[in-house]
């Protein structure tokens, strides 16, 4: 069967591609142009939302607007984006800026009288549209590292406003990035679909390397042989001038025997389509091995749009010829990396699904299991496709609870299960300190969760190991560098804790609220006073700290300004 796209249909796909896209955007700096990052990267949980560009490696470089409009949202928090801005623009698009240091003086200004006015560090809020306008060029704020950001750099997006969909910012960057480098194939996965086909004469994936000549040339040098249903997955980063990092591609077009039966081309997505990520890629080999092989079938319970497939990208082979396969990924430029290889039909049984002791989980049913101590609820379509799932327990007569192993295999769940645990040992007073954990290469990760009539209920975002632990110490205040406070015009504490995480804190000079600033990276707080905030002579500091399970601390000292 042959993949076909009417011609207009095609060329209407080419024309439509996001609103405004013959007008180039101005850079957000004077300086030439390089990313660290781009669209649809594959990251953890979800795909890359916009492009990073390069800061030379410093924070405070000076963001300037790419495009008239106005301020329509501004952010500010210890994770996700740090400090961020959001532009909304007269040609029907939104512009994100992301873990910024600090904004220019008149929002900066506005930012913190509303963060005095909530009394919260953490604020998101919604300008009116004559509040901030700006025009094409206008300083906007200074480039940082604030956030969940793995160093400095500007997180920028380009959304279509009505919709809130990203869309790939790089056709608003055209002529300003320069790429020749096309993308190169690392790795090819095979995989036999369970119970209906073989690789190798075997039931498990199969990984090969391909090798690339002196002229190029990209090629297997593995015999391949296969019989039944089976699907196959690639590795590959995509490269830059100038630059060493490494990017993602934008398509994928997989053919067999000269047929397209599955293509990729990532340009937009939503946001709440983003954890779909974790169906397009072999999630089991990201999360052990931190590789990412990006599918080329598309599971039952995958709605990513931006997939196309013949037969959801199943290949049958059930004659004994050779089938040829051809990948060609190509990135935003048109570069293209090609491999070709050749798989043959080779008749032999196929081997049956392992069933035993096994639950069968339909992808689009709820699911239900229950064994001695534990509950698990799985709402349809949280699975991507059909498992067989698989239940083992270690008890622990000296612990809160057994350890609950659901599933052997590393399998994503799309928004998430209500997990129920059982106490075996319930003395304490304060029930909110019981949480479930999730067990892993020997630590425990808090998840939290509810008492209820000698259980605990929580929602898990993944399968694994799990039972319950108590968390009854407060968090640990630790003040930094004390004697240069007044000196340095700046108070610092470090703050940290046992289990369950920091969940809220508060500061106070003399009874009233200051504002100390969060960073998640470092787990430090400080507040910067505002010039006269706090005047010359003895003061009352109270610094108060609260962990998830209503643990508090508290830091209370007479300082000298």
């Amino acid at each position: 069967m042959r993949f076909y796209i009417s011609p207009v249909i095609y060329l209407m796909t080419l024309l439509y591609v996001i609103p405004g896209s013959a007008q180039e955007f101005r850079n957000p700096f004077n300086f030439p142009i390089l990313l660290s990052g781009n669209f649809g990267e594959l990251r953890n949980n979800h795909f890359h939302a916009g492009i990073d560009f390069k800061t030379q490696g410093v924070e405070g470089k000076p963001i300037y607007a790419v495009e008239e409009g106005y301020v329509s949202r501004i952010s500010v928090g210890p994770f996700g984006y740090g400090h961020a801005l959001y532009l909304t623009h007269p040609n029907g698009l939104t512009t994100v800026y992301g873990h910024i240091q600090k904004y220019s003086p008149a929002i900066a200004a506005y930012v913190r009288e509303q963060q005095y006015e909530a009394e919260s560090f953490q604020v998101n809020l919604y300008p009116d549209e004559n509040l901030f306008p700006v025009q094409k060029g206008d300083l906007i704020a200074y480039a940082g590292n604030t956030g969940s950001s793995g160093g400095p750099h500007l997180h920028f997006e380009v959304r279509d406003t009505e919709t809130e969909e990203v869309l790939d910012p790089i056709p608003y960057y055209k002529s300003s990035i320069k790429d020749t480098r096309a993308p190169k194939i690392q790795g090819l996965m095979i995989y036999p679909v369970e119970g209906r086909g073989m690789v190798n004469r075997e039931n498990k994936k199969l990984e090969l390397k391909p090798v690339t000549d002196k002229n190029g040339t990209i090629s297997l040098n593995n015999q391949i042989e296969a019989w039944g249903d089976i699907t196959v997955a690639v590795k590959s980063y995509d490269y830059m001038d100038n630059t060493a990092n490494i990017y993602g591609v934008k398509s994928i077009l997989l053919q067999v025997d000269g047929d397209t039966i599955f293509k990729s081309y990532i340009d937009r997505f939503a946001l709440n389509e983003s954890r779909y990520m974790n169906s397009f890629i072999d999630y089991e080999e990201w999360k052990d091995n931190r590789s990412f092989f990006m599918k080329s079938f598309i599971e039952p319970g995958n709605k990513l749009r931006f997939l196309k497939a013949v037969s959801r990208g199943i290949i049958s082979i059930q004659e004994e010829k050779e089938y040829k396969l051809v990948y060609t990924l190509t990135d935003d430029y048109g570069n293209e990396a090609v491999l070709r290889f050749t798989i043959t039909g080779k008749e032999y049984p196929i081997a049956a699904p392992e069933t035993t002791d096994r639950h069968y989980f339909h992808w689009k049913s709820d699911n239900q299991f229950g064994a001695k101590g534990i509950r698990l609820f799985l709402p349809r379509y949280n699975l991507y496709d059909d498992i067989y799932f698989k239940y083992t327990v270690k008890e622990d007569s000296t612990g809160l609870a057994a350890t609950h192993i659901l599933h052997d295999k590393t399998v994503p769940l799309h928004t998430g299960a209500q997990l129920s645990i059982r106490l075996q040992t319930d003395t304490l007073k304060n029930k909110k300190q019981y949480g479930i954990v999730r067990l892993q290469n020997g630590r425990a990760s808090w998840v939290g969760g509810d008492y209820r009539n000698g259980w605990i209920d929580t929602d898990i975002r993944d399968f694994g190991a799990y039972s319950i632990r108590q968390d009854t110490r407060p968090p640990v205040i630790t003040p930094i560098n004390k004697e240069k406070w007044s000196a340095n015009k700046e108070i610092l504490f470090r703050v940290s804790d046992n289990l369950s995480g920091l969940k809220s804190y508060r500061g106070e000079i003399d009874g009233k609220f200051v504002l100390f600033e969060l960073d998640g990276k470092k787990g430090a707080i400080s507040f910067t006073p505002a010039k006269n905030e706090i005047t010359p002579g003895i003061h009352t500091l109270r610094f108060v700290a609260e962990d998830a399970c209503g643990n508090t601390a508290e830091y209370e000292e007479q300082i000298r300004w």
